[in-house]
């Protein structure tokens, strides 16, 4: 078995490994998606390693490229995503042996950190490779009762939210001290106007952006709220919130932010991990705290 770095002329061999692994229930495996998640991410091309037997790709694992900020230090990381294992090779330990490869490649560029949020199942597994529990990522659930038997109104807005306005809110999350996600408008259009895996809804003006969606669970509808920059105490947040929420006859509307009084606080996101590659003992420890970080919904979400 070889084990190397992909190119981009092994995404035909990868796809093939992902749809033969987990099928295309949960997301789409198409050369879009990928090339959207590991070339066109503006932090850069991820890391992807691919496992070969007698000359087809039987196993892969990818590292998307991210930052974190935290003050004025940045953090250059990787976001463990895509990885799968040809059914035929499976219990052969090609998943580890990636994983640990990535890793070291990770360390010899000096990369500060990998994260992700691995499901019950899979999380002893990492755990096993050295990763920490960071803890479950609080979410603001607020109840949603549709009382108006008028037709909102469904005026859009148009506009693009300003550099200016982005450099401020910036500036803002390094007061805080805790950690966050640098985002320019380069950014934000990748990551919620281009995504092809969630269509997102979307209102911007220059001191404003929100980017959410409408999840179906069995017994009630979730508008969540992946993206909120701008001022808290501006009321078209409300106003567009509350009209996204009766357009779509939702139950709950969730937010990495508190944008309503009312509602609770908790931890019902997934559960955040961490593995160094070079960083301090004293920074990683202060990472492993979940209230030292301050992202967004859109920021840990699986995509």
């Amino acid at each position: 078995m070889v084990i190397r770095e992909a190119s981009e002329s092994d995404i035909d061999g990868i796809l093939k490994v992902l749809k033969a692994s987990l099928g295309e229930v949960s997301s789409k495996k198409t050369r879009e998606v990928w090339n959207y998640k590991h070339i066109n991410n503006p932090f850069g091309k991820s890391l992807v390693l691919i496992a070969i037997v007698d000359g087809k790709i039987v196993g892969v694992r990818a590292f998307m490229r991210w930052q974190w900020q935290l003050g004025s230090g940045t953090y250059s990381c990787f976001r463990a995503v895509d990885t799968a294992t040809d059914p035929n090779f499976q219990g052969r330990g090609i998943f580890k042996k990636l994983t640990l490869m990535a890793l070291d490649l990770g360390v010899d560029e000096k990369s500060n950190f990998v994260f992700n949020t691995p499901n019950s199942q899979s999380r002893p597994g990492y755990i096993k490779m050295g990763w920490k529990i960071v803890g479950k990522v609080p979410v603001y659930i607020s109840p949603y009762f549709n009382l108006n038997m008028n037709k909102p109104s469904n005026k859009i807005e148009n506009g693009n939210i300003s550099d200016d306005f982005l450099i401020k809110h910036k500036t803002n999350q390094i007061d805080t001290q805790k950690l966050f996600t640098p985002k320019d408008a380069n950014f934000l259009f990748w990551r919620y106007r281009e995504c092809p895996l969630q269509k997102y809804l979307i209102y911007e003006n220059k001191n404003l952006f929100i980017a959410a969606y409408v999840k179906e669970h069995k017994h009630f509808k979730e508008l969540r709220i992946s993206e909120l920059i701008g001022d808290l105490s501006d009321k078209k947040i409300h106003k567009r919130v509350i009209l996204w929420a009766r357009n779509f006859d939702v139950n709950i509307i969730t937010s990495g932010t508190k944008i309503f009084q009312f509602g609770i606080k908790g931890g019902f996101g997934p559960v955040l991990t961490l593995k160094k590659l070079k960083l301090d003992p004293k920074k990683e420890e202060s990472l492993l705290g979940i209230n030292n970080w301050n992202n967004s919904i859109g920021d840990l979400e699986l995509f």
